[in-house]
């Protein structure tokens, strides 16, 4: 199966290429300049893999929370060459993207974005058997002084919203994180490795059924309700 994989929900803008099993990456931390470097650094992997845009079976891409611009470019990527190519489309929570960076070592994973304005974008998950993760519960936003978490023992905590919100967040957890690290952003090629078991068992969506999860507002509707239409 060949998958192209696309993350622009924060300052870092990525393209990842899974190729029967093998994964090509580009990534860079450049705010305002995604629009001006995703579809290179797609057209890059492509060739780099010796692949032509009709070789493609299926794309995946990180559709939020994080910056309302770049969830959008996101998006709006995918869906173009996803149509053009009639291709199905693989949503994955940028925040799920994000937790799969923290270590295996037996924690649970809570992911916070910077959604500015004094909140995060707050996801928590459990890795699993086959070293991808799960939800535990909703996403949220919100105040990181009033972060609700599912009971754990242990935490990993992982994203810019630890960077800026360390000191709040660490009265949410039962003890001082097993391992934190605020300067992490969701990548492409974790998009391309949890969307990958999805799209090889046929459970990617039209291009056109794909929406911004932005969780401020309710503006849209999350990655669970989508599927649930489809």
């Amino acid at each position: 199966m060949n998958l192209l994989a696309i993350e622009t929900a924060t300052e870092s803008c990525s393209a990842a290429l899974l190729v029967d099993g093998r994964l090509l990456a580009r990534s860079e931390l450049a705010p305002r300049r995604h629009a001006e470097l995703l579809l290179s650094m797609c057209d890059a992997l492509l060739s780099e893999a010796g692949l032509r845009r009709t070789d493609l079976d299926a794309l995946a891409v990180g559709c939020g929370p994080g910056a309302f611009t770049g969830v959008r470019l996101a998006v709006s990527a995918a869906q173009g060459i996803a149509l053009a190519l009639d291709l199905p489309v693989v949503p994955v929570s940028s925040l799920a993207a994000l937790a799969m960076q923290a270590p295996d070592n037996g924690a649970d994973l809570l992911a916070v974005i910077d959604a500015r304005m004094g909140e995060i974008y707050a996801g928590s998950f459990r890795r699993g058997e086959d070293g991808l993760v799960a939800p535990l519960g909703s996403e949220t936003v919100g105040a990181a002084a009033a972060l609700a978490l599912p009971p754990s023992r242990a935490w990993n905590v992982v994203g810019s919203g630890w960077a800026s919100y360390g000191e709040a967040l660490a009265t949410r957890l039962p003890a001082p994180p097993v391992w934190a690290d605020g300067e992490r952003y969701p990548q492409a090629i974790d998009i391309a490795r949890l969307a990958a078991p999805l799209a090889r068992s046929g459970q990617g969506i039209a291009a056109e059924h794909v929406l911004p999860v932005y969780l401020r507002d309710k503006v849209a509707l999350t990655l669970a309700e989508q599927r649930a239409r489809h």
